[in-house]
Order: C-alpha cells, then structure tokens, then sequence
C-alpha cells in the first residue's frame, strides 16, 4: 500500500473505530438502563440468607414443639427421643464440613439449593413415621442436609460484606437462626390445630420448598448479578482480598486442623451448643415437666428465648463498633470482647436451677439465649476475619461440628439423667460453661500488640 493509500485509509479506520466505541457505549447505557439497580444489594441479599436459615429453623424446631404429643402418640420414652435428638446432631456434626466444601466448591447458590431441597423433603416424610426408629433415621437425613447453614452463613458475608461491615451483618444473619426458633412454636401449634402432627411437618417442609425456589430465582455472586450497582461492587471488593483457592475435601480439613486460630474459635463453640441445643430441643419438655405446662402453654412462652437471641444477634455486632469506638480496641479484640460479654450473660441459665416461678424462669432461659447468640455470631465474624474466602464455608462447618459434637453429646447426657436427677444440674453447668471457652478466645484469638483497626 502507498502513503498516500495509506493516509486515505486512517480516516476511515478512525471514523469506523469511533463508530464501534460509540456503538458500544449506547449499547451499555442501553443495558444500564434495562436492568434495575437496587441500592445496598447486599443487605437484601443478606435478608434473602436470614428467609433461608429462619424455615431452616421452622423445620428444625418442628420436632420439639410436637415432642409431647409425639412421645404419646407413638409411645415414645425420653430415653427413645433423646436418640431421636441424638441422630439429627450426629448427622449436622458429621455433614458440617462436608456441606461447606461443597459450598466453597459448587458455589453457594448451587449448594445451598441442593441442601434445602433435601431437607424440605426429609421434612415432608416426617409425617410417615410410624416409630421412634423411623424418626430418628429422618432426623439424620434432615440433619445431614441442614448442616449447610452454618457454613453458607460465613459463606453470604464472605462474598457480599467488606471486612469492615462483616461482624454487623454476622450480627444480622444471626436473626435466622433465632427468628425461626421464635416463629416455629405459634407456626407448628396452628399448623398442628389445623392439620394435625403429621399435617405440622408437611406444612413446614412445603415452606422450606418455596423458599428454594427464591433463592435459585434471585440470588447471584456479586461479579454476576444483574442488579447490583458497579460503585457498591468496588465497595464490596475494597479489601481486595485474593481469589479463593479451592482445595480437595481432606486436603482443606488438615490445611484448617494446622491453624491454632482455628482451635480458638471451634473450643468456644464446643462450650456454647449445648445452651443452644437445650433451647431448641429440651424447653418444651423442661416447661411440660418441671412447670406442667400444656402445649398451648408452651406455644405461649417458648418462643420468646429466640426473641431474645433475635436482640442479641442484632446487638452483637453494633457492640463490636461500641469496644473499637470507645476502648479504641482493633476490629478482633473488639470481636473477642463482645463474645466474653456473652458468656458471663450465660450465668443466668445456673439461676435457673434455682427458681420455681415459670415466669422467672423464662426470663432467665431468655437472658441466655441473648447471651448465646452474641457468642454464636461473634465466632462465625471470627471465622471470617481469620480466613480466606476459600476456606470459610469449610471453616464454619467444622466449627459447626465442634459445636454440635457437644450439642449431641449434650443432649444423651440430658436423655439418660434428666428423669433421674432432673434438669437443674444441667442448667447449673451450662451457666458456666461459655467462660470457659471465653477463655481460649482470649488466649489464642486475641490481638496483644496490634494497631487499631
């Protein structure tokens, strides 16, 4: 080609490349404009999670609202139940870290959609159980499937909050746990009026598959969903953390079992379930037995301990902000602090054993689970403060089954001494077994010489 071809030419690959270029800046304000943009995203996300993890509870907590009709109907002995108990525990204990590889693998929409499904199903079949036997074996398979919360929980805060917002919206997601524990007891008591125990689990099961059917059709990793806003993704990302490595099933545990920070939060937790396993299994009975309280009775007053573990969600991650703003402690003392706070809130379950007014007695179970779930959440900002993305759902999960090791072991001990020597002995030890692991969070989680965060 000559110069002077050459020089014909560039105007024309000038005005051709201005063509594309504006071409396909119409085409992005054009795209812009057909998607909506919802403001602060990651928050609704999060309210989406909490939907998720408070029918998780419904269905969970069904069991134990419908306990004393169970153990009637179908001639059930606590000994009998306690196992029934048992087997869901072993199966959340075992599955945790399972459900959370699979979670840092596949994604957690993916995940976490095939485990709701499964235990939405699990739930449904509850109400073919003709023995104590056959509840167990679907307490286990519902176990195993549930076990995806406590890892998809680090999971939704690792992908959607910065650092600086993840112990608020660990706080938040907290209210999932509680909320459905709270709403389960008037849920199943109508759902029961209605439909009758059998009714009760198909009607929670048919709730959890609804909620499926949400989550597959709204939710997105940040990087792909249509309606997030390119200013609050950069906000998201600002810690500019690397990108998750994903590991195999076994390779991920030893890589975990290696770090002594994770001994500091899977010990706190170990000492934390079994106040929570109580709340969520045993109240009804305790209430029916030690106070001869009626169903209707019990579906009056055993949800108001998940209210306030509800507060104490909400409030444990603004107390954080309270210890970095006042004390000038760095975000993980902060963290630490309100978790310790916590456990000495838990001393209140020990007065228990020394009441016989119902009345006092809910207010004291209730100051309980206020102090636990500041400890749970507490430790689930832990695991994602001192983890990377790849390894949180994993993390999580074997935190999760540290704690639920002592939940099942727990909840036997309950089974094989409560019509012995009754409940209060066991009251007594879980006032103080949360400072005992508040303990090893100081030793090996706390920061001695850090700056400020």
């Amino acid at each position: 080609m000559t110069t002077r071809g050459a020089s014909r030419s560039l105007p024309y690959i000038k005005n051709l490349v201005e063509s594309s270029m504006s071409q396909g800046l119409n085409n992005d304000i054009a795209a812009s404009k057909s998607r909506r943009v919802i403001k602060n995203l990651r928050w609704w996300m999060l309210v989406l999670f909490l939907l998720g993890v408070t029918v998780n509870y419904i269905t969970r907590n069904s069991l134990g609202i419908i306990a004393p009709e169970l153990k009637v109907s179908l001639g059930i002995t606590t000994e009998q139940y306690s196992w029934i108990v048992g087997a869901f525990q072993l199966a959340y204990t075992l599955f945790q870290p399972l459900c959370g590889w699979l979670i840092d693998v596949i994604g957690l929409k993916l995940g976490f959609m095939i485990c709701a499904t499964l235990w939405a199903i699990a739930c449904i079949a509850h109400a073919g159980a003709g023995s104590w036997l056959h509840l167990a074996i679907l307490r286990f398979f519902m176990g195993g499937a549930e076990a995806a919360a406590t890892p998809a929980n680090a999971k939704t805060i690792g992908e959607w909050f910065p650092k600086s917002e993840r112990p608020i919206a660990a706080g938040w997601a907290g209210v999932g746990f509680s909320i459905g524990a709270m709403l389960a007891p008037p849920i199943i008591y109508f759902a029961h009026a209605s439909f009758g125990w059998q009714g009760a689990f198909m009607f929670t099961g048919v709730l959890a598959l609804l909620w499926v059917v949400l989550w597959w059709a709204l939710y997105h990793n940040p990087e792909k969903h249509p309606n997030l806003d390119k200013s609050e993704l950069a906000f998201i990302r600002q810690d500019n953390e690397p990108p998750a490595v994903k590991l195999p099933f076994f390779t991920a545990l030893k890589t975990v079992s290696k770090n002594k920070r994770f001994y500091g939060i899977a010990i706190p937790a170990f000492m934390a379930e079994p106040a929570w396993a109580v709340l969520s299994f045993w109240v009804p009975l305790y209430l029916a037995k030690e106070h001869g309280m009626d169903l209707k009775q019990i579906a009056m007053f055993a949800w108001l301990p998940f209210l306030a573990a509800d507060l104490g969600s909400v409030v444990s991650g603004y107390l954080t902000r309270l210890y970095t703003r006042w004390f000038g402690y760095t975000r993980v003392n902060a963290v630490v602090a309100s978790s310790v706070t916590g456990a000495f809130l838990m001393i209140s379950l020990a007065l228990v054993a020394i009441t016989r007014d119902p009345y006092i007695t809910i207010v004291l179970i209730s100051i309980g689970g206020f102090g636990h779930q500041i400890i749970s959440c507490m430790l689930s900002a832990l695991v994602v403060e001192s983890f990377d993305k790849g390894q949180m759902a994993t993390v999580n999960g074997m935190r999760g089954s540290a704690a639920w090791i002592a939940s099942f072991l727990f909840s036997l001990l309950i089974g094989v001494t409560a019509d012995k020597i009754g409940f209060n002995p066991l009251f007594i030890a879980m006032g103080f077994f949360d400072l005992i692991g508040a303990i090893f969070l100081v030793v090996f989680i706390a920061e001695r010489r850090a700056k400020r965060a």
